[in-house]
């Protein structure tokens, strides 16, 4: 039988009530994420500057607070206390953790070498010339990377001399060397006219990731979902900052404002340079890729060093379920 129009004038009516009942309920509000870098703002952290400054993140779901690390700051404390949901690790920082049974889990890597090396001057011709010379390493580094160029390079501890972070020292003695990043020192170098040479570790084979994303078991365990949504945003993020930085750069400079155009242009050239992101693994598996025969290589090194004891758990170390089949920036 066929509608009398008041039946549907009726059935009209109690389709606008259903329409104005969902269009006044609150949508689902975003998870809220913390996550603390390794350092004060910089061209290194593009990828997540980027994903916060173009929304990735709120069509993720995600409504997240980047806080930025600095020399005085313990990310794996305040991780474990619960004070960020991620941060910007290191693995031999987590194969340690994992040493003393703490709950640290990596499950992204935002660069696919460490990105630390060694800045001579320009009358070094390779690493192994460093014997015997004067090297500028921090205290935390006798622990990193210093036991793996003393063993590579037959480099004693007698050579070491404390790195301020300041390059005064490193000007004005020709013989000495220091630690650096491609995209930090050498650009200070260039702005005081000084002629270096820059030496990527991981061009001698030195095995850790760079810059990864570092979560707990139980983040994992209860919040899956956040940690997929965060971890994909997190790494689109990486793809699109190296197409047009400009957003990300807007708030990498509001965070820290003593970082300038020429130092974030700088780095970015040597991050597309290197392919840090976007080369080794990460060109045919995607950008953020993490492997267990990479991290069987990391927990040898540190084994053979005598870093870490060999009962250790290494591949509680990481989580690669996040990453595998992501496969961001494969053409």
């Amino acid at each position: 039988m066929a509608m009398t129009i008041a039946s549907r004038t009726f059935a009209s009516a109690l389709v606008g009530s259903a329409l104005l009942v969902l269009s006044l309920a609150p949508a689902r509000a975003a998870d809220k994420v913390t996550f603390l870098t390794s350092w004060f703002a910089q061209a290194e952290h593009g990828g997540f500057y980027q994903a916060k400054a173009t929304g990735l993140y709120d069509k993720a779901g995600l409504d997240v607070t980047i806080k930025m690390g600095g020399p005085q700051v313990n990310g794996t404390q305040l991780l474990l206390a619960g004070d960020a949901d991620f941060i910007m690790g290191y693995d031999i920082q987590v194969m340690k953790g994992r040493e003393q049974n703490l709950p640290l889990v990596t499950v992204a890597s935002s660069f696919q070498f460490d990105l630390q090396g060694i800045m001579t001057h320009d009358d070094v011709p390779d690493l192994a010339a460093l014997k015997g010379r004067p090297i500028l390493i921090a205290g935390s580094s006798r622990v990193t990377f210093w036991p793996w160029l003393r063993a590579k390079y037959g480099y004693s501890d007698d050579q070491i001399r404390p790195y301020t972070f300041n390059l005064q020292p490193f000007f004005a003695d020709k013989t000495m060397a220091q630690q650096a990043y491609p995209s930090s020192e050498p650009y200070q170098a260039q702005e005081q006219k000084e002629k270096v040479k820059f030496f990527l570790l991981a061009d001698g084979g030195y095995p850790p990731y760079g810059s990864t994303i570092v979560t707990t078991e139980r983040m994992v365990a209860e919040k899956p979902d956040v940690v997929a949504r965060f971890v994909k945003a997190s790494l689109e993020g990486w793809r699109d900052y190296l197409q047009n930085p400009a957003p990300a750069n807007g708030l990498i400079k509001a965070d820290n404002p003593k970082m300038t155009d020429g130092q974030i242009a700088f780095a970015i050239e040597k991050l597309k340079q290197s392919k840090a992101v976007d080369g080794g693994d990460a060109a045919k598996l995607g950008i953020g890729i993490i492997t267990a025969e990479r991290y069987k290589q990391v927990y040898d090194f540190l084994v053979a060093g005598e870093l870490l004891d060999p009962k250790t758990a290494w591949q509680k170390s990481f989580d690669d379920r996040f990453v595998k089949d992501l496969r961001i920036g494969v053409k």
